[in-house]
Protein backbone atom coordinates (compact mmCIF):
# COMPACT_ATOMS: atom_id res chain seq x y z
CA UNK A 1 0.00 0.00 0.00
CA UNK A 2 1.13 3.21 -0.80
CA UNK A 3 1.99 6.06 1.95
CA UNK A 4 -0.42 8.81 1.79
CA UNK A 5 2.09 11.48 3.07
CA UNK A 6 3.67 14.72 1.58
CA UNK A 7 6.09 17.29 3.28
CA UNK A 8 6.91 20.31 2.58
CA UNK A 9 9.75 22.17 3.86
CA UNK A 10 11.52 25.61 2.89
CA UNK A 11 14.15 28.11 4.24
CA UNK A 12 16.52 25.73 6.06
CA UNK A 13 19.18 28.22 4.97
CA UNK A 14 21.90 25.44 5.26
CA UNK A 15 25.49 26.78 6.62
CA UNK A 16 28.57 25.85 7.82
CA UNK A 17 28.26 27.80 10.23
CA UNK A 18 24.89 26.08 11.43
CA UNK A 19 26.11 22.35 11.96
CA UNK A 20 23.08 22.48 14.56
CA UNK A 21 20.72 22.70 11.53
CA UNK A 22 22.16 20.49 9.31
CA UNK A 23 22.39 17.66 11.82
CA UNK A 24 18.60 18.48 12.55
CA UNK A 25 18.05 18.16 8.91
CA UNK A 26 19.38 15.04 9.07
CA UNK A 27 17.49 13.80 11.60
CA UNK A 28 14.23 14.90 10.19
CA UNK A 29 15.08 13.22 6.66
CA UNK A 30 15.91 10.11 7.94
CA UNK A 31 12.77 10.08 10.13
CA UNK A 32 10.70 10.11 7.44
CA UNK A 33 12.38 6.90 5.89
CA UNK A 34 9.76 4.91 4.13
CA UNK A 35 6.68 7.13 5.60
CA UNK A 36 6.14 9.45 2.95
CA UNK A 37 5.38 9.84 -0.95
CA UNK A 38 6.86 13.25 -1.33
CA UNK A 39 8.75 15.76 -0.14
CA UNK A 40 9.03 19.38 -1.58
CA UNK A 41 11.13 21.51 -0.72
CA UNK A 42 9.93 25.32 -1.10
CA UNK A 43 13.49 27.60 -1.23
CA UNK A 44 16.45 28.60 0.49
CA UNK A 45 17.56 25.11 1.07
CA UNK A 46 20.94 26.75 1.50
CA UNK A 47 21.75 29.79 3.22
CA UNK A 48 24.08 30.20 -0.29
CA UNK A 49 24.29 28.47 -3.26
CA UNK A 50 27.30 29.09 -5.68
CA UNK A 51 26.92 27.13 -8.13
CA UNK A 52 26.74 23.44 -8.13
CA UNK A 53 30.52 23.16 -8.79
CA UNK A 54 31.27 24.02 -5.39
CA UNK A 55 31.29 20.58 -3.62
CA UNK A 56 31.67 20.60 0.10
CA UNK A 57 31.34 18.33 2.76
CA UNK A 58 27.77 20.25 3.70
CA UNK A 59 26.58 20.12 -0.23
CA UNK A 60 27.60 16.37 -0.17
CA UNK A 61 26.19 15.27 2.93
CA UNK A 62 22.34 16.98 2.12
CA UNK A 63 22.49 15.40 -0.92
CA UNK A 64 23.89 11.81 0.80
CA UNK A 65 20.71 12.49 3.13
CA UNK A 66 18.45 13.06 0.38
CA UNK A 67 19.46 10.36 -2.09
CA UNK A 68 18.86 7.64 1.08
CA UNK A 69 14.99 9.04 1.61
CA UNK A 70 14.62 8.72 -2.27
CA UNK A 71 15.82 5.36 -2.60
CA UNK A 72 12.80 4.17 -0.19
CA UNK A 73 10.45 5.35 -2.40
CA UNK A 74 9.97 9.40 -1.87
CA UNK A 75 9.78 11.48 -4.84
CA UNK A 76 11.86 14.98 -3.58
CA UNK A 77 11.25 18.16 -5.60
CA UNK A 78 13.50 20.93 -5.02
CA UNK A 79 12.21 24.93 -5.93
CA UNK A 80 14.65 28.00 -6.21
CA UNK A 81 14.74 30.43 -3.36
CA UNK A 82 16.14 34.39 -3.36
CA UNK A 83 19.41 32.42 -1.56
CA UNK A 84 19.78 29.35 -3.82
CA UNK A 85 19.00 30.14 -7.54
CA UNK A 86 21.94 29.20 -8.64
CA UNK A 87 21.20 25.27 -7.83
CA UNK A 88 21.29 22.90 -11.07
CA UNK A 89 20.26 20.10 -12.72
CA UNK A 90 23.35 18.65 -11.52
CA UNK A 91 23.26 19.17 -7.74
CA UNK A 92 19.18 17.66 -8.18
CA UNK A 93 20.41 15.23 -9.42
CA UNK A 94 22.84 13.93 -6.65
CA UNK A 95 20.00 14.50 -4.77
CA UNK A 96 17.56 12.20 -6.91
CA UNK A 97 14.85 14.77 -7.02
CA UNK A 98 13.82 17.15 -9.57
CA UNK A 99 14.09 21.04 -10.18
CA UNK A 100 10.43 22.44 -10.17
CA UNK A 101 9.63 25.98 -11.46
CA UNK A 102 8.43 28.92 -9.08
CA UNK A 103 4.96 28.56 -8.93
CA UNK A 104 4.16 25.26 -9.56
CA UNK A 105 0.73 23.51 -9.16
CA UNK A 106 0.03 20.28 -8.00
CA UNK A 107 -2.59 18.05 -7.35
CA UNK A 108 -2.32 16.79 -3.13
CA UNK A 109 -5.15 14.35 -2.52
CA UNK A 110 -8.05 15.54 -4.22
CA UNK A 111 -6.88 19.73 -3.94
CA UNK A 112 -5.37 21.66 -6.03
CA UNK A 113 -2.35 23.58 -4.69
CA UNK A 114 0.09 26.29 -5.67
CA UNK A 115 3.62 25.62 -4.36
CA UNK A 116 5.62 29.47 -4.24
CA UNK A 117 8.76 30.31 -3.01
CA UNK A 118 7.02 33.50 -1.47
CA UNK A 119 9.73 36.40 -2.55
CA UNK A 120 7.21 37.67 -5.43
CA UNK A 121 4.31 37.78 -3.17
CA UNK A 122 5.85 40.68 -1.90
CA UNK A 123 5.17 43.52 -3.99
CA UNK A 124 5.72 46.30 -1.54
CA UNK A 125 9.85 45.60 -1.98
CA UNK A 126 10.33 46.77 -5.28
CA UNK A 127 14.20 47.40 -4.89
CA UNK A 128 14.31 43.31 -4.09
CA UNK A 129 11.86 42.36 -7.23
CA UNK A 130 13.95 44.74 -9.71
CA UNK A 131 17.08 43.12 -8.66
CA UNK A 132 15.26 39.61 -8.97
CA UNK A 133 14.41 40.29 -12.45
CA UNK A 134 17.71 41.11 -13.41
CA UNK A 135 19.87 38.29 -11.45
CA UNK A 136 17.65 35.76 -12.85
CA UNK A 137 18.08 36.06 -16.46
CA UNK A 138 19.64 33.29 -18.20
CA UNK A 139 22.37 35.70 -19.21
CA UNK A 140 22.92 37.32 -15.79
CA UNK A 141 23.12 33.78 -14.67
CA UNK A 142 26.18 32.57 -17.05
CA UNK A 143 27.75 35.55 -16.21
CA UNK A 144 28.07 34.98 -13.06
CA UNK A 145 28.66 31.06 -13.17
CA UNK A 146 31.77 31.95 -15.79
CA UNK A 147 33.40 33.68 -13.00
CA UNK A 148 35.79 31.22 -10.47
CA UNK A 149 34.50 30.20 -7.15
CA UNK A 150 36.76 32.47 -5.26
CA UNK A 151 35.01 35.73 -7.28
CA UNK A 152 31.79 34.20 -6.66
CA UNK A 153 31.61 34.12 -2.97
CA UNK A 154 32.80 37.34 -2.41
CA UNK A 155 29.91 38.53 -4.90
CA UNK A 156 28.06 36.03 -2.41
CA UNK A 157 29.98 37.86 0.71
CA UNK A 158 28.70 41.36 -0.32
CA UNK A 159 25.37 40.95 -1.81
CA UNK A 160 24.27 39.60 1.69
CA UNK A 161 25.99 42.61 3.29
CA UNK A 162 23.78 44.59 0.94
CA UNK A 163 21.00 42.56 1.81
CA UNK A 164 21.02 43.48 5.61
CA UNK A 165 21.60 46.67 5.36
CA UNK A 166 18.69 46.78 2.52
CA UNK A 167 16.73 45.17 4.71
CA UNK A 168 17.91 47.28 8.21
CA UNK A 169 16.20 49.94 6.75
CA UNK A 170 12.67 48.75 5.76
CA UNK A 171 9.27 48.54 7.16
CA UNK A 172 8.61 45.23 8.41
CA UNK A 173 5.17 45.67 6.35
CA UNK A 174 7.40 45.97 3.10
CA UNK A 175 9.09 41.84 3.64
CA UNK A 176 5.84 40.68 4.14
CA UNK A 177 3.16 39.62 1.34
CA UNK A 178 0.52 41.94 0.03
CA UNK A 179 -2.76 40.01 -0.01
CA UNK A 180 -3.73 41.17 -3.18
CA UNK A 181 -0.91 39.42 -4.57
CA UNK A 182 -1.77 36.24 -2.81
CA UNK A 183 -5.26 36.59 -3.84
CA UNK A 184 -4.30 37.28 -7.25
CA UNK A 185 -2.19 34.30 -7.54
CA UNK A 186 -4.37 31.82 -6.20
CA UNK A 187 -6.76 32.89 -8.55
CA UNK A 188 -4.67 32.79 -12.12
CA UNK A 189 -3.81 29.41 -10.92
CA UNK A 190 -7.53 28.39 -9.88
CA UNK A 191 -5.80 26.99 -6.47
CA UNK A 192 -7.66 25.57 -3.61
CA UNK A 193 -4.85 26.57 -1.39
CA UNK A 194 -1.31 28.12 -1.21
CA UNK A 195 1.94 26.96 0.60
CA UNK A 196 4.87 29.28 0.34
CA UNK A 197 8.33 30.17 2.49
CA UNK A 198 10.44 33.34 2.78
CA UNK A 199 8.91 35.64 4.87
CA UNK A 200 10.18 33.49 8.00
CA UNK A 201 6.24 34.44 9.47
CA UNK A 202 5.03 30.64 9.78
CA UNK A 203 1.10 30.77 10.26
CA UNK A 204 -2.11 29.83 8.37
CA UNK A 205 -4.07 32.41 6.97
CA UNK A 206 -7.94 32.77 4.96
CA UNK A 207 -8.08 34.97 2.08
CA UNK A 208 -11.28 35.59 0.21
CA UNK A 209 -10.78 34.86 -3.02
CA UNK A 210 -13.87 35.46 -5.79
CA UNK A 211 -16.42 34.97 -3.11
CA UNK A 212 -14.40 31.95 -1.80
CA UNK A 213 -11.98 30.96 1.28
CA UNK A 214 -8.97 29.99 0.76
CA UNK A 215 -6.25 29.07 2.88
CA UNK A 216 -2.37 29.97 2.59
CA UNK A 217 0.21 28.33 4.70
CA UNK A 218 2.97 29.71 5.76
CA UNK A 219 6.53 27.94 6.49
CA UNK A 220 8.76 29.03 8.83
CA UNK A 221 12.39 29.16 8.56
CA UNK A 222 14.73 26.64 10.43
CA UNK A 223 16.91 28.40 13.49
CA UNK A 224 15.49 27.56 16.74
CA UNK A 225 12.94 25.57 15.58
CA UNK A 226 12.61 23.36 12.24
CA UNK A 227 8.90 23.75 10.78
CA UNK A 228 7.51 21.55 7.88
CA UNK A 229 3.71 20.91 6.36
CA UNK A 230 2.38 17.72 6.85
CA UNK A 231 -0.50 17.12 4.37
CA UNK A 232 -2.41 13.39 3.93
CA UNK A 233 -6.06 13.19 2.36
CA UNK A 234 -7.24 14.02 5.61
CA UNK A 235 -5.18 17.03 6.70
CA UNK A 236 -2.57 19.59 6.26
CA UNK A 237 -1.03 20.65 9.12
CA UNK A 238 1.91 23.09 10.05
CA UNK A 239 4.29 21.47 12.61
CA UNK A 240 7.26 22.72 14.60
CA UNK A 241 9.93 21.34 17.25
CA UNK A 242 13.03 22.41 18.52
CA UNK A 243 16.19 22.51 16.94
Amino acid sequence: MTVQRTLLISDLHLHSSRPDVLAAFESFIAEQQGSCEYLYVLGDLFEAWLGDDDVSELSQRVADALSKLAAGGCKIAIMHGNRDFLLGEEFSGHCSARLIPDPSVIDLYGKRVLLMHGDTLCTEDTDYLVFRAQIRQPAAQQHLLSKSLEQRRQIAAQLRADSKEAMSNKAEDIMDVTDSEVEKQIALHNADVLFHGHTHRPDVHTHLVNGQSRQRFVLGDWDDSLWYLEATPASTELISRPI
